[in-house]
């Protein structure tokens, strides 16, 4: 299994701090959030890590590390930067946001799944928000899910009483079979998308999970990973505070 990190984008919110750093880059007690989550990675067996960068790249001396440069990071959002590295997504991958932290027993039950296609889901997300006055629960990419697959993920979802609402964590896992048909629906759907993808703008400016929705839309299964355990995402000063408390 091979990991790919999408990382090139600004991290705006962390403002001062990632004016020059990239933020995965930024420290967490002695280690920065990509040092952390390469260890996780190798003491799982992933040793194949590939990192996509934007401005500041030269910043980063990670050995070990293959470095793919998303040129016009400014221009898209994440599922356009993933795309960079096409080529890396082919037999078992896992793909994960560049500011999310998890701890050892996540790490191991993704990887223990078997699903051709997962995604990591905490139903118990609601814990992560008591005191985050600066990343509200309106932000939280939220799944739906019913029957052991994912129905709707998107931000704001409402409750359901016939299904279960869970956070997805930005770690998406696939098999062999998975990266296939992940490939194929998304240069289908570049080729004939026009106007909004999903949640966003465009399909340029779409998201990780816009590409998942699309799956489950196109008739993909989709399911989730729920996962128990230590994690976190750095989106804000509070959160990596926080972080700063969850990973000593």
């Amino acid at each position: 299994m091979k990991a790919i990190i999408v990382g090139a984008g600004y991290g705006s919110r962390l403002s001062k701090l990632t004016k020059n750093t990239p933020k995965n880059l930024l420290d967490i007690n002695g280690k920065n959030i990509l040092e952390r989550q390469i260890a996780i990675f190798q003491n799982n067996g992933i040793n194949e890590i590939i990192v996509i960068v934007g401005q500041n790249k030269d910043k980063y001396n990670i050995p070990n590390v293959k470095y793919v440069e998303d040129k016009n990071f400014h221009k898209h959002e994440q599922l356009t930067s993933l795309m960079v590295a096409k080529n890396e997504i082919k037999d078992d991958v896992l793909v994960s946001f560049a500011d999310v932290l998890i701890d050892d027993h996540i790490m191991k039950e993704i990887i223990q799944s078997s699903q051709s296609i997962g995604i990591a889901i905490d139903l118990q997300w609601k814990s992560n928000y008591i005191g985050r006055t600066q990343h509200p629960t309106s932000e939280a990419d939220l799944a739906l899910t019913e029957n052991n697959k994912i129905i709707k993920i998107k931000k704001d979802l409402k409750e359901n009483l016939t299904g279960e609402i869970g956070e997805f964590l930005g770690l998406i896992k696939l098999d062999s079979n998975g990266s296939k048909e992940f490939l194929k629906i998304y240069d289908l759907a570049k080729k004939s998308h026009r106007g909004r993808f999903h949640e966003a703008a465009s399909f340029e400016k779409g998201y990780l999970t816009d590409m998942i929705q699309e799956l489950i839309d196109v008739g993909e299964k989709v399911v989730p990973i729920f996962i128990h355990g230590k994690w976190c995402e750095i989106d804000t000063p509070q959160d990596l505070e926080n972080a700063r408390e969850k990973f000593t």
